[in-house]
This record gives C-alpha cells, sequence and structure tokens, in this order.
C-alpha cells in the first residue's frame, strides 16, 4: 500500500507505475483504493462510478476496471456535504459530521474490505493506495483507507513524500512519529518523489531520513511533467495556470465550485500552442 504524508504527493502515479512494471513482468496486478473523495469519476463497462485513478491503474494492470477497485466514493456537493457512492452507485448524500462520525462507516468499512476480497481471490499482488496524510489524528479512529485497511489486508506499507513543495523531513518524520506502534510495524520503506535536478545531491538527505526513521528510503523519483493521471481532486487545480498566455490560443475555464469531471478538459493541457487556464475572474473571460 502506498500512503502519503498529504494530498496530491504523487501516489496514484507511483500506483500506476507499480501496476504496469508488475504485469511487464507477468504479474497479475489489479489496483484497490477503499474511499476516494472525488468530484472526478470514470464509468465502468458496468455503469458503475470509481475514481479515475483506478481506472487508468486498471488499465496499467491490463485488465477492465470494476467497483470493487473503489468501493466508496463521495463526491462533495456543498461545503459540508458529499453524495456518497457505494459499490459503484449512489445512496444518498451526507454531511462531513454524519459521514465520520455516523455509525455506518462500520458498514463502509466491511464493503471496503469485501472488495479487497474480491479482487485478493482474482488477481496478485493487490497495489493499494490510500488518502491524504496518514496522520490525521482527529480521524484516525474512523479510518477505512489508510493503517486500518493495510491492517486488514496485511499489507506492506510505503510512505510517499512530496519534497517539490518544501518541508520533506518534517512530513516524513512527523508522519511516522505519529504512527502508533502496530501501524509502524506496518511501514517498510519512504519513497521520495517530485525531485528536481541531480538526485545524489539528495544522497545525504537520505541518510539523515533513514537515520530519524529507522526506515530505509528505496527511491528518490524525478519531478515530471509528462505524467498524465487524471486528478482526483480539486487539490491540483491550485497549480494550474490562472491567466492568459498572449500569443497562444486561450481556453478558459470558468472555476464553479464543487466543478465535477475536470478533468474532460486536460486534453487540451497536452496541445502545443494552446493554454488552458481556470479563473474565478471575469475580467480574464474579457481579454
Amino acid at each position: 500500500m502506498l500512503v502519503g504524508t498529504g494530498s496530491d504527493v504523487g501516489k496514484s502515479w507511483i500506483a500506476t507505475g507499480i501496476c504496469r512494471w508488475l504485469k511487464n513482468r507477468d504479474y497479475q496486478p489489479a489496483p484497490f483504493k477503499a474511499q476516494n473523495m472525488s468530484l472526478n469519476s470514470y464509468v465502468t463497462p458496468e455503469g458503475h462510478e470509481i475514481g479515475r485513478a483506478q481506472a487508468v491503474q486498471a488499465e496499467a494492470c491490463g485488465i477492465p476496471c470494476s467497483y470493487q477497485m473503489n468501493p466508496i466514493l463521495l463526491k462533495p456537493s456543498s461545503l459540508n456535504q458529499s453524495q456518497v457512492v457505494l459499490n459503484g452507485k449512489p445512496v444518498g448524500s451526507q454531511t462531513a459530521r454524519e459521514y465520520f462520525l455516523g455509525n455506518d462507516k462500520k458498514h463502509l468499512f466491511e464493503e471496503a474490505k469485501k472488495g479487497f476480497r474480491y479482487l485478493n481471490e482474482k488477481f496478485s499482488p493487490i497495489v493499494m493506495e490510500g488518502a491524504g496524510s496518514i496522520s490525521e489524528l482527529n480521524l484516525k479512529h474512523r479510518d477505512i483507507v489508510n493503517m486500518r485497511m493495510a491492517k486488514a489486508a496485511n499489507a506492506c506499507v510505503y510512505l510517499v513524500a512530496d519534497i517539490d513543495r518544501g518541508g520533506v523531513f518534517a512530513s516524513v518524520y512527523g508522519s511516522i512519529a505519529l504512527l502508533e506502534d502496530w501501524e509502524r510495524e506496518l511501514m517498510k520503506g519512504i519513497i521520495i518523489n517530485k525531485f528536481r535536478g541531480d538526485a545524489t545531491l539528495f544522497e545525504e538527505g537520505k541518510k539523515m531520513l533513514e537515520e530519524l526513521t529507522k526506515l530505509p528510503v528505496l527511491g528518490v523519483l524525478p519531478f515530471a511533467n509528462d505524467i498524465h493521471i487524471e486528478e482526483e481532486d480539486s487539490v491540483a487545480l491550485g497549480v494550474r495556470s490562472k491567466e492568459p498566455i498572449e500569443g497562444q490560443l486561450n481556453i478558459a475555464v470558468v472555476q464553479l465550485n464543487y466543478l465535477s469531471n475536470y478533468t474532460d478538459f486536460q486534453t487540451f493541457e497536452h496541445k502545443e500552442g494552446v493554454n488552458l487556464f481556470y479563473t474565478r475572474d471575469k475580467n480574464a473571460l474579457e481579454q
């Protein structure tokens, strides 16, 4: 299982790479993420909704995607409310308080484990992905996607950290220091993602992290602009282009609250001479 120091650290594309790597070596892998919170969903061949990352990961595995790969999908509809999609089908809407404090999390966790068992009987290995940060202490006892799911699956866990945003030592050390003993036993290594420049310059940093955490740093992955896995949430919109660029064909997307399936626009981001930008500024639309 790949877990993170936070959101948008690169868990999804690393998981996708592992899926393809395993397939190319004649394994039969499948992806799994117990719970997603995303406005960007994908419809399976059977008509079920799942997170788009798991659909891409299934493609990397060379298999059709299914709702068991993402049993629980939360689609925000307001600041404090989300539509709950269970096993690919909407089952209603809940406020954040109702979802995180309600007793049905036990039921949802059982459904997540059921999805994992289904995949585990058909494929091997299962490439699992957590969500957000593993160190949300106020939510941990109700967690159904990170370490509790890892324990239920008896999974080896690897922590992914984004060095590009800064603070990698604090985020890695802090995340591991806040783990309980049983969680710490599941943790097998650290992956540093989005390194810019010569990775050998981080050799001393690797040793420092290993000394601090008593865990191996298994790899330092480069920052890459040519890996295009559609984002699950709006965190990544914060780094998107926000304004028109002179001399290019500018395509503006009005950045509405709770914009759903904005991944439909992403094909334009990869076209030469085209600048796709998201904006809330009406003046930008007039340029």
